[in-house]
């Protein structure tokens, strides 16, 4: 068995101990939670609870509350992390009540939803939660019935005497418990013993998902409550001056209109760049406050450049012809000299514009801001980042601030920034009352925060025998490259350089699903194929050629990856999508990257249906260490697939004069049911790993999968993004 120390969070331990005048309580308020019917079929709802930590909460009927502490994204972390503590704690699932944490930085590290690394970040914290509590609850027992704790057995909840008949559960002892010492130290499971981890949960939410319950921001209503929408500047580069405030406050149900400024000192990361002088709306109903926004006559001022989406391409060809690169680079060899010997060089340049993030829940916020307090409500993927802001902005001490988060419909990163959480304190705060902010989807998709606009050139040159023996990559955009300078293929050529090139823009970015990587996987895995392709090699066989250098003698000692993974997903891919068995009218691409410390290889396959592509199926192989519950898995790389292909076939946002020519629907086309695959096959490879993250790397190698698919569909290759405007109806002949 693994020990593992408590004294880490130690200090947590002891702070709500004392706040909790005896109990041992680590950390959690809650909101409402859920269980299934069967679950109250099984045990009466406890008369009394009893906190053994912060993420465990046993009721005198032997029901068992559970804390999930990050946001719920859809990632289904709010069902996984429970699952976890389940099972190092031992007790039935039948009789678990799962309830969605608000933010308690005093109780808890990594609480947000970002990087994929929910679950990564809190397996151990997570294990030892339940561990902790198990252990303490045994101790009672054996203080209780005079044993030692070796003479006592659990399973499910109840602790049984090995060589004797007395049996308790845990409703039975939890009064007991909260007195025992948190001890030092604790054993955790082997992996070999885990119950629930590695089997299908269903998602806790899930039926109140589909009955339509209130779970989301957009549902949260307080008596009271006013509701606000908000009108930025029409493009980036400007700033507002004045607006017939009057007239828009004379409207049918507005009770107020009023410039709100949201400029922070020292602004972080989270905090808008953008737009901080708004004209804020506030009345009764979404209905009236749409129709005010359209009565809305503003005054603006140009501050900086109006920029066009022709400058910007502009832009960053310059940069790659003359820019300087960035500290984020690499060279190995002499790559110059390897390409004067080589007897074959190709060279090729991908580009992808940039995009909006559309989460089917547009922003929302609600805000309760007094004199001496902030209370703001609502889905955010950074409940810490919004509390700081917030408390930066109204002046107010930390403590004073704080965030509960809803359940959300969608971030994909865009909720990672704060501003309109810290929209809604603003107008809060001025009308000294509790509301509601709510975005309509034009002000969600021109407010900016959108996923740069990119553009690499890859060079590659083989010498007489088809051998790679120089790679380089040089990468600019708006704001930054996306090259990944220690990923792949680096460490499997001699000579080899990854140049990353920034250029400036007012057009405002953040991070978007695999940030980065979901460009560069289409672009690199796109030209690797096209490598492959002038050697004379197969397109899988050629990138297990490269991974045999990098885990026999690699190039270099810090390649991110780990070459036996990377490759073990290639193998798996190849195998489940029978990749050498040739299905005529079936054209096939294959990817794979390394993303988010986890490996994801696939296997598109299209057909042509009157002329035109469909994908019909995806093969993926996953290799994300221990998979904590196989089915919300699959669908995270399901998801994942169909958004990586969906944005990459159909979407893009272009500028006129600073201003965004798709806002809504009507012009920036998202992947339809009919054009998703039709079907999605995925395997994951086990293994004893600590889980890794996994709700972002099916995306990128989908772009590149698709890409080489396509290739072979049509016969000719993509470079630019969307792909969708370089297909023509092609016939399928023989």
């Amino acid at each position: 068995m693994t020990k593992i120390k408590t004294q880490y969070n130690r200090r947590s331990f002891l702070k709500v101990s004392a706040a909790a005048g005896g109990g041992m309580l680590i950390g959690f308020s809650w909101l409402t939670g859920c269980t299934s019917d069967k679950k109250i079929e099984k045990l009466a709802i406890p008369n009394e609870w009893f906190d053994i930590n912060g993420y465990i909460k046993i009721g005198d009927t032997g029901m068992v509350t559970i804390y999930s502490p990050n946001p719920e994204i859809g990632q289904n972390i709010k069902t996984s992390m429970p699952m976890i503590v389940a099972d190092e704690l031992d007790v039935d699932w039948r009789n678990v009540v799962v309830e969605q944490a608000p933010l308690n930085t005093g109780f808890y590290q990594n609480q947000f939803a970002g990087g994929s690394l929910s679950i990564k970040l809190s397996w151990n914290a997570l294990r030892m939660a339940g561990a902790t509590g198990r252990r303490m609850l045994l101790e009672a027992v054996a203080k209780e019935w005079q044993v030692s704790i070796t003479d006592l057995s659990v399973s499910k909840g109840v602790i049984k005497e090995k060589n004797g008949d007395r049996v308790i559960t845990y409703g039975g002892i939890a009064s007991k418990a909260v007195g025992i010492e948190i001890p030092e130290e604790v054993k955790l499971k082997e992996i070999s013993d885990f119950k629930l981890i590695g089997t299908n949960i269903k998602n806790v939410d899930g039926k109140k998902i589909i009955t339509g319950e209130p779970l989301f921001g957009l549902d949260f209503k307080r008596e009271g409550m006013k509701l606000a929408m908000i009108e930025h500047p029409p493009a980036f580069g400007m700033k507002l001056k004045d607006f017939n405030q009057e007239e828009i406050k004379s409207l049918p149900g507005i009770t107020d209109a009023f410039i709100v400024d949201t400029t922070i000192e020292e602004p972080a990361w989270c905090d808008e760049k953008g737009f901080l002088q708004l004209i804020a709306i506030v009345g009764d109903s979404t209905w009236q406050l749409l129709k005010a926004k359209k009565a809305i006559n503003a005054n603006w001022e140009e501050v900086s450049t109006l920029e066009n989406s022709e400058s910007h391409l502009v832009s960053l060809d310059e940069a790659l012809i003359s820019g300087k690169a960035n500290k984020n680079s690499r060279v190995d060899g002499n790559p110059e000299a390897a390409f004067k010997k080589a007897k074959k060089v190709i060279e090729r340049s991908y580009s992808a514009p940039f995009m909006a993030h559309n989460t089917l829940e547009p922003m929302n916020f609600f805000a309760n801001v007094t004199d001496t307090s902030a209370e703001l409500i609502g889905p955010t993927q950074t409940p810490e980042a919004l509390e700081k802001s917030v408390s930066k902005l109204l002046n107010l001490p930390l403590e004073d601030v704080t965030v509960n988060m809803t359940r959300m419909g969608g971030g994909f990163g865009r909720r990672l920034y704060v501003h309109f959480g810290v929209e809604a304190a603003a107008i809060s705060k001025k009308i000294g009352a509790p509301v509601k902010l709510i975005y309509n989807r034009e002000d969600d998709m021109s407010q900016g925060t959108y996923r740069p606009a990119y553009k690499s050139t890859y060079k590659a040159g083989l010498d007489e025998n088809n051998n790679l023996i120089a790679f380089t990559v040089k990468g600019a955009g708006l704001p930054e490259g996306a090259v990944f300078p220690n990923r792949f293929p680096a460490g499997t050529v001699d000579n080899y350089s990854a140049e990353q090139i920034n250029v400036n823009t007012n057009i405002t970015t953040g991070a978007w699903r695999a940030p980065k990587s979901h460009f560069t996987a289409g672009a690199e895995q796109s030209f690797l194929d096209e490598v492959a392709e002038l050697a004379g090699k197969d397109p899988i066989d050629f990138r297990l050629e490269l991974f045999n250098r990098a885990i026999n003698n690699p190039v270099g000692e810090k390649n991110d990856y780990e070459p036996e993974r990377y490759a073990g997903v290639l193998k798996l891919v190849k195998e489940k999508s029978n990749w050498d068995e040739k299905k005529p009218g079936v054209y096939r691409g294959v990817a794979a990257y390394f993303c988010h410390s986890s490996y994801v290889a696939e296997v598109v396959d299209i057909v042509l249906v009157n002329g035109q592509p469909k994908i019909t199926n995806v093969c993926c192989a996953v290799d994300c260490g221990i998979v904590v519950n196989p089915n919300g898995a699959k669908h995270m790389i399901q998801g994942g697939v169909i958004d990586g292909i969906g944005h990459a076939m159909y979407s893009q946002l272009t500028f006129d004069k600073g201003v965004p020519n798709q806002m809504n629907f009507n012009t920036y086309q998202l992947i339809k049911h009919s054009q998703a695959p039709e079907n999605i096959d995925v395997y994951f490879i086990k293994n004893e790993i600590a889980p890794t993250g996994l709700g972002e790397p099916g995306l990128p190698p989908a772009v590149g999968a698709l890409a080489n698919a396509l290739y072979k569909a049509t016969g000719k290759r993509f470079y630019k993004q969307p792909f969708v405007n370089g297909i023509v109806s092609r016939k399928v002949v023989g």
